[in-house]
């Protein structure tokens, strides 16, 4: 969330960011309701002082007095809360569309209006070149009967799916792996929560907007679960202040993760590429207000998942978000997609982002700087490896003429030292 200080003080600015993003919002109204909101704050501060005044004077007036100033004073009070309550809607408009206003993406934020338009920065390995018809990860994972969406649609329905054998230790090992290298890095581990509160996801960012992408159990409880560990880790601080010597906070977290897919029916229906459930393994950081350490962080979380990539022999390439297919919420996002053979093309593996005061505003988490002044807090986030899409990239890139998939050194610990998966096949 932006402050409203700034909204006031820049509307251009915050309407040329919209714009950007392509997200439609009606400042003019937010603004003018602001002003409506403080205008008639200030008339019922005067009133209730008013309201005290006379009060007080009732205990010092004359007997033949008190009945009238009595009176008097039951009525300003009805006629305040009729006020306070009038302004209390206003207040509460007034939030809910300051939770529709998006960040200002930075600078760096190329234009465009999907992600079609993302602009490619980097690109790193070269697509192999198979010497052999290669196969695409269901008919690898049916070949060794890893894989079975029959019965996982069956119990849990479409885009569901059980992983069985090597290829279940396989992302246990790619996620224990992605984990490892991160708390060597400095980064706290954490086991989270993905059932969280409504409040937590708008705090961070991802409602009013994100709801047709989450599932909500919200007859009965007020509860949703996560999308990402994002959500969890982000808030962990949710109303608390730190002091500055703690920042910044490093957390890292392996969570079972849950989308709907809203939107995409008929899209990637082949395979495991979008589906409601996986594993990720995601870095969070919390540090001062500072932008230039925000972004110094930024390209720290990008080179911690390149070199989780770079380790495990994965191609893949860096793009610049552009305006019009980043989120509400960031500053800027980089989406590292990995080459993928079935695809014949490079698919998002990882997205980071970073997004200054917009979730800690949200999610009232503060620090007291070096000076004793009371901040809000500056948040970044990234997928250091997510299990479904990784597991496509390893076994389509590394299999074998003869059906085998060949293992990554750094993988080969997390399964008792095996160079190879599966039996080859005749």
């Amino acid at each position: 969330m932006l402050d409203l200080k700034f909204i006031r003080q820049n509307p251009d600015v915050v309407k040329a960011g919209a714009a950007k993003k392509r997200i439609a919002i009606d400042l003019d109204k937010l603004l003018e309701l602001d002003r409506v909101v403080r205008e008639e704050g200030v008339v019922i501060d005067q009133l209730r002082s008013e309201q005290n005044a006379k009060a007080k004077l009732i205990g010092k007036a004359a007997p033949e007095e008190r009945a009238r100033l009595a009176e008097e004073t039951k009525r300003g009070k009805a006629d305040l809360k009729v006020r306070e309550d009038a302004q209390a809607a206003r207040e509460a408009e007034l939030r809910q569309l300051l939770l529709r206003v998006p960040n200002v993406p930075a600078a760096e934020v190329p234009e465009g209006r999907d992600d079609s338009e993302n602009v490619e920065v980097k690109r790193w390995g070269e697509p192999r070149k198979f010497d052999f018809e290669p196969l695409d990860h269901i008919a690898i994972g049916e070949l060794h009967d890893w894989i079975d969406v029959t019965r996982g649609a069956r119990i849990a329905g479409s885009r569901n799916y059980f992983l069985k054998g090597d290829l279940s230790l396989l992302e246990g090992a790619v996620m224990r792996y992605a984990l490892d290298l991160m708390v060597a890095r400095g980064f706290v581990p954490l086991s989270v929560p993905t059932l969280v509160r409504s409040e937590v996801m708008v705090g961070t960012g991802y409602f009013p907007g994100g709801e047709e992408q989450a599932y909500r159990c919200d007859e009965r409880d007020d509860l949703c679960l996560v999308g990402t560990a994002e959500v969890p880790v982000t808030a962990l601080h949710q109303d608390e202040i730190l002091a500055h010597t703690e920042l910044p906070k490093k957390y890292v977290a392996l969570s079972s993760c849950y989308r709907r897919e809203a939107g995409t029916y008929g899209k990637d229906t082949r395979g495991l590429y979008r589906v409601h459930q996986f594993l990720k393994v995601e870095q969070v950081i919390v540090d001062a207000a500072d932008p230039a350490k925000s972004l110094a962080h930024h390209h720290d979380i990008v080179k911690n998942a390149e070199d989780v990539l770079q380790s495990l022999q994965l191609p893949y390439r860096i793009v610049n978000v552009c305006g019009g297919d980043l989120g509400a919420p960031q500053i800027q996002k980089f989406d590292i997609e990995t080459w993928m053979p079935s695809r014949k093309n490079y698919g998002e593996t990882h997205s980071a982002s970073r997004f200054h005061e917009y979730q800690a505003r949200r999610l009232n988490m503060r620090y007291r700087d070096e000076q004793g002044t009371v901040r809000v807090c500056h948040t970044l986030n990234n997928t250091v490896a997510a299990s479904v899409r990784m597991l496509i990239a390893l076994i389509e890139n590394h299999q074998q003429a003869n059906g085998t998939v060949w293992v990554p050194p750094v993988l080969r610990s997390y399964l008792g030292g095996r160079e190879f998966l599966g039996r080859p096949r005749a």
